[in-house]
Formats: structure tokens, C-alpha cells, sequence
């Protein structure tokens, strides 16, 4: 066919008014044209056979936003000044907020508590459990062993020490309302210990596993970068990478550092009690606790920018190991029978007043809205203050595993350990003051378990070993989270720079040393009135982030997959009928498109496939044989796969900042 331009052919010039729409005609077909050439670049591929896509494979290059690390850094610098300026104003602003923040929204994080764990276990245990959290021939890059250690290192591990004793204590001789007993009573052991574990248990695990997983999938399988409003674009589409994705991303970093603020707070302050009670030197008040801060900041700096790998899994290993020991020290030394014969028993009373403990709220008097604000609605806001934190290193150490192994291990196994933790330590707590002891006497929370430590043979060695752990939970911590709000500034860059990292890290610990200087005697207070405020807006992108999955799983090519075989099934079981009776057995052959077992999908929808085709820079794959067959046992636990030094978005190697190159040391 041959080509004439405007002037051979005598035409008019175009009209201008018809130039907008005659240039955006030439760039819809200079668009189609783009993609059937890259299709046959590539080759068609099949929506169901994608196999998924990391982030390593795409275009993506990382670097700061501007936008991003300016506003959250000058948000958080605002707050460190007020409190050192006007302590007393920021304290209280903080509790008012406070009061206001639980008595208005006390309902919205109950509400949220149950959502979220219905939603990760029908996630996990219905269809979408063979769905991989990476490309289907990905395997784990941690033994289950390490992934475990290293999901409470992050998770909670200051918290477990800090409460421990205390939390059941307090429960035990103030029973919350609902459960009918007398406080200080055998029969209130047990409701203290299932109240712990509400706290404690199923659902705070529930609401990192939501992130961590969502943050994964996003990274892992559909190949986005791995920040938090990454997760929003099939809402957003790519808005999520200008103002809206900016205003996920800062409130991501400021509720990750207030809450991760709140625990490096009560870990300096537990660590203070312990110097007085090993050095027997008094009181060593705020001052002490925030020089101690100050000393762990660098210690967590140096240790998130040193650029040694597998750091972080050596140390949660070895306090895992740490931890354990102390748990089956106070085992066996401290009231062992009680224990024995208070296990079962507290399980059982967990489970029977679920759904009372969870139904309770305020309208059922003053007494019930008060111990809300001060429990249960401060830690269903502390637990979603962590999660982006939490959930990014989550993510980092899940890839390669099936969303029903992901669920498992992530919510029912640490839940678990969790509960044994606090019916080993709360039972023997409640056992001394049963005894007469006084441990409830201690003074305050952070004394509890030094003291009931001292109770017992070794105390003098246990105590030491405890403030080991809490100093080994506050830097693996503090490193973490510096390092995830450093990739969170960066794009979700998996090695941050060091300077950026450094930057984060000086602002957690000025944080919680400014607002721990405010609290004064009540130390505590200031922070965790700031973290509870800040988790409010966060509640709302945690509702938004479901939404945005959910949908977003639905066309998962393992689950396309399933619909095909089942149709296929239904099909192929029908017409064997019609045309052979009982004889018959399943083949593949072709029939006609209505009848086919893809007919209810239209998979030539570049939709499905673009978000694949557009981002891989080298050739198209397809799902194989054996990553189908690894599917069919989708809650198996895996062991560790062999090393995968092209995966640098996940694992060891983003567990770390970059380090400077000799060029930037000059």
C-alpha cells in the first residue's frame, strides 16, 4: 500500500480545535502498536501462566523522595522540639488527644482488631492459600527456625520482658469486668491470663501478617516497589507514585517511628529499674534512662549501618536463645506445678471468653471505657502503630512462602509462643503474691520481673541476663525500624544509604528521649499518648489496604488457575457423561470457546498481563510443572531453599544499609 502525505493529496489543513484529539488518536495507536511489538518480543503469555515478578527484575530505579523524607523528618523535629521547649504543653495536648482519640475511635480499633484477623485467616485457610508470596519457582530464604526468632525480635520482644509479670499481675488483682470473679483469687489467675492474652496473642500477629503479607505479594509477585502505598495501586493505579502515594508513605513512617518509640521507652526504662536493683545505688530517674537511650542509639546506628550481613539473624537467634533460657529457668525453678496444672486452664478460659472480651466496650459504664483506654484500645493502636515497620521486615524475611504457611507461622505460631510466655511469667507472678510475696508490691511495672526474678534461685544471674535481652531486643529493634523508614524514604530502596538511615535513627532515639524528658515522673505517658494519636489515620489506610489486596487477589494467576480447573473439571465430568456413560477418564482437547473452561474470562484483557509484560526486562516466563505441583500443599512449612544472590529486594541482603563507597567517604 503506498503512503501519501497532506500536500500530494491537495487536503486542508486540520482544524486546530481537532488537533488535541487527533494527537491523542496517534498516541492511543502509537501505544497499541508499542505493545504488539513488545508482545512479540516476548511472546503471549497467558494470564494464568504468569509466574510472578520481583522487584529486582523490573525497571525501577530507587532513590529519596524529597517530598516524603522532608515532610515526615520535619513533622518528627517539630515534635522532639516541642517536647523539649514546652514539656508540659505537649504532655497535655498528648493526654487530651488521648482521651478524645479512645473515646471517639475506642470502637473503630476493636472493630478493626476482629476485621483484620477474619480477613488474614480467610486469606490464608480458603482459596488464595496456594498463592505465593514471590514468583512461583521462589523458595524461602530463611530456615523456619530463623524466620521465627527473627518475627519476634521485631515483633515484641522488649514488650514480652516489660510485661511479662506485670500485665497478668495487674489483671490478677484488678479483674477487667466480665469475667465475675474475685480479684486476688485463683479463679482471677485465669482471667488475667486470657485478658493477657487477647493483648498478646492472635491478633496483633494478624495485623503485621496483614502488611507483611500485602507488602510482599505487592514487592514479590507484582514486581512494585516495597512500600506501603504500593499496595494501593490497584485503587489508585499510578496516582500511588505522586501526592496520594506520598501521604501513605509519611504517615507510614511517623506511626513506625512513634510506635517503635514507645518501645525502645519502655525498654530504657526497664533497663534503668534493673541497675538499681543489681547495683543497689537508689534511684537513677529520667536522666540515666535517656543517657541510656543515647548509648543504645548509637549502638543500633552502628549496627544498621555497619554493613555486616546476617547480623540481625545472629543476634535474634542468640537472644531467641537468651529468652528461651529465662523461660524454662522460671519454669523450673519457680512454681513448676502451678504452672503445669494453670496451663490448660487458661486456654481454656481464653477461648471461652473470646468473644466476651472482645464485645466488651463503653457503653457498658465508666469502669469498662477506662480499662479500655488504658489496655485494650492502647495496644490494638500500639500493635497497628508497628506495622509498617514490622510488616516491611516481615515481607523482607517471608518470600518464597505460600500465603497458608505465611499465616500460619506468622499468626498461629507465634500467638502461641506468646501465650506460653505469659502463663510461664504470669503464673509464676501470681503464684508469689498468692503466696503472700508482694510481688504486686514492686512499685512499678518495669520492677515486676526483676523482682520476681529475685524470688528465685539465681536472681542475681537471671536479672543480669534479662537486661542482656532487653539491650539485644532494643538494638535489633531500633535497627530495623531505622532501616525500614530509610527504605521507606528512599522509594523502598533495599539497602538504604547509610545517611539517610543514620538521619532516621537519630530522630527514633531523640524521640523517644525528648518525650520521655517530658513525661517526667510519668515517663511513659507522653509516648504513648503521641503513639495512640498517631495510629488513628493509619487505622484507615490499614481498611484501605485490605480492600486493595482483596481485589488485587482476585485475579492472582494461581487462583485463575483454580477457576480454570474447576471449570475444566465440570465441563470435562459433563460431557463424559453425555457421551460415555460411566467410561470415561479426563484428556485435553479443544471445544468450542462457550464450552471451554476459560470461557467466563477474557484473557486476551491486556489487564491481566501488563502489569506482568511491562515491567519484566527480559524475556517472559510461564509457570512450570513442578511450581504447580509444589502448590498442591500450599500449608506444607518449607524448608530453606538454595542461596539466591539476585534477589536483593528481600533476605540478608536487605537487612542492612549501603555503606558509603571510598568515593563518598572523601
Amino acid at each position: 500500500m503506498s503512503q501519501h502525505s497532506g500536500d500530494d493529496t491537495g487536503e486542508t489543513e486540520e482544524p486546530l480545535a481537532q488537533r488535541p484529539r487527533r494527537g491523542q488518536q496517534l498516541r492511543d495507536s502509537a501505544r497499541r502498536v508499542f505493545h504488539e511489538v513488545s508482545q512479540r518480543r516476548q511472546g503471549l503469555v497467558h494470564p494464568a501462566l504468569i509466574p510472578g515478578i520481583g522487584v529486582e527484575r523490573t525497571k525501577f530505579e530507587f532513590g529519596t523522595n524529597p517530598l516524603v523524607f522532608a515532610v515526615s523528618g520535619l513533622l518528627i523535629l517539630a515534635v522532639i522540639l516541642w517536647a523539649v521547649i514546652a514539656p508540659k504543653t505537649i504532655t497535655t495536648v498528648g493526654n487530651e488527644s488521648l482521651a478524645w482519640v479512645t473515646s471517639n475511635f475506642g470502637w473503630l480499633f476493636s472493630l478493626l482488631a476482629v476485621v483484620v484477623l477474619g480477613f488474614m485467616l480467610i486469606i490464608g485457610y480458603g482459596r488464595c492459600g496456594g498463592v505465593r508470596l514471590g514468583a512461583d519457582d521462589e523458595q524461602p530464604e530463611f530456615s523456619t527456625v530463623s524466620w521465627v526468632a527473627m518475627l519476634f525480635s521485631a515483633g515484641m520482644g522488649i514488650g514480652l520482658l516489660f510485661f511479662g509479670a506485670a500485665e497478668p499481675l495487674a489483671h490478677f488483682n484488678a479483674v477487667p469486668y466480665g469475667f465475675g470473679v474475685e480479684s486476688g483469687t485463683p479463679d482471677a489467675a485465669n482471667a488475667a491470663i486470657a485478658q493477657t492474652i487477647l493483648h498478646w496473642g492472635v491478633i496483633p500477629w494478624a495485623f503485621y501478617s496483614l502488611v507483611g503479607g500485602a507488602i510482599a505479594y505487592s514487592a514479590y509477585r507484582r514486581g512494585r516497589t516495597p512500600l506501603i502505598s504500593a499496595i494501593f495501586e490497584p485503587i489508585f493505579g499510578e496516582r500511588t507514585q505522586g501526592p496520594i502515594g506520598a501521604v501513605i508513605d509519611v504517615f507510614a513512617i511517623v506511626v513506625t517511628l512513634f510506635g517503635t518509640a514507645v518501645s525502645l521507652g519502655l525498654g530504657a526504662v526497664q533497663i534503668g529499674q534493673g541497675v538499681e536493683i543489681v547495683s543497689g545505688i537508689g534511684k537513677v530517674g529520667n536522666t540515666f534512662v535517656i543517657g541510656s537511650i543515647a548509648v543504645l542509639t548509637v549502638a543500633f546506628i552502628i549496627s544498621a549501618v555497619s554493613g555486616v550481613k546476617r547480623g540481625i539473624r545472629l543476634l535474634s537467634n542468640t537472644n531467641m536463645l537468651v529468652a528461651g533460657f529465662l523461660a524454662i529457668f522460671v519454669f523450673v525453678a519457680g512454681p513448676t506445678m502451678f504452672i503445669l496444672n494453670f496451663l490448660p486452664a487458661a486456654f481454656l478460659s481464653f477461648f471461652k471468653d473470646f468473644f466476651m472480651m472482645l464485645t466488651r466496650n463503653a457503653n457498658q459504664g465508666a469502669e469498662v471505657s477506662d480499662f479500655l483506654s488504658a489496655w485494650t484500645t492502647f495496644y490494638w493502636a500500639w500493635w497497628i502503630s508497628w506495622t509498617p515497620f514490622v510488616g516491611m521486615f516481615i515481607a523482607k524475611i517471608s518470600r518464597g512462602r505460600t500465603l497458608r504457611e505465611f499465616v500460619t507461622v506468622v499468626i498461629i505460631v507465634p500467638a502461641s509462643v506468646c501465650a506460653l510466655w505469659f502463663i510461664v511469667f504470669g503464673g509464676a507472678a501470681m503464684s508469689m503474691d498468692l503466696a503472700g510475696l508482694g510481688l504486686s508490691e514492686s512499685g512499678s511495672a518495669e520492677a515486676m520481673l526483676f523482682n520476681m526474678l529475685r524470688n528465685l534461685p539465681l536472681g542475681g544471674l537471671t536479672v543480669i541476663l534479662a537486661m542482656i535481652s532487653i539491650v539485644v531486643f532494643f538494638v535489633t529493634s531500633a535497627d530495623s525500624a531505622s532501616i525500614v523508614m530509610s527504605s521507606m524514604t528512599q522509594r523502598g530502596k533495599p539497602e538504604p544509604s547509610a545517611k539517610v538511615t543514620i538521619t532516621w535513627g537519630v530522630l527514633l532515639g531523640a524521640t523517644a528521649a525528648s518525650l520521655l524528658w517530658a513525661g517526667g515522673e510519668n515517663a511513659l505517658n507522653g509516648l504513648q499518648s503521641i503513639m495512640v494519636v498517631s495510629a488513628l489515620p493509619f487505622a484507615f489506610i490499614i481498611i484501605g489496604m485490605m480492600v486493595s489486596w482483596a481485589k488485587e487477589l482476585r485475579m492472582d494467576p494461581y487462583l485463575l488457575r483454580r477457576q480454570y480447573a474447576s471449570a475444566a473439571i465440570a465441563q470435562g465430568v459433563r460431557l463424559g457423561i453425555a457421551e460415555h456413560g460411566d467410561d470415561f477418564v479426563f484428556g485435553v482437547s479443544e471445544v468450542p470457546a462457550e464450552e471451554g473452561a476459560g470461557a467466563w474470562l477474557d484473557s486476551k484483557d491486556p489487564k491481566l498481563t501488563e502489569w506482568y509484560t511491562d515491567a519484566v526486562e527480559d524475556e517472559v516466563d510461564i509457570v512450570s510443572a513442578e511450581d504447580v505441583l509444589r502448590t498442591l500443599t500450599p500449608g506444607k512449612i518449607q524448608p530453606k531453599g538454595p542461596a539466591r544472590p539476585d534477589l536483593t529486594a528481600s533476605g540478608d541482603e536487605s537487612m542492612v544499609a549501603e555503606r558509603p563507597t571510598k568515593k563518598e567517604e572523601e
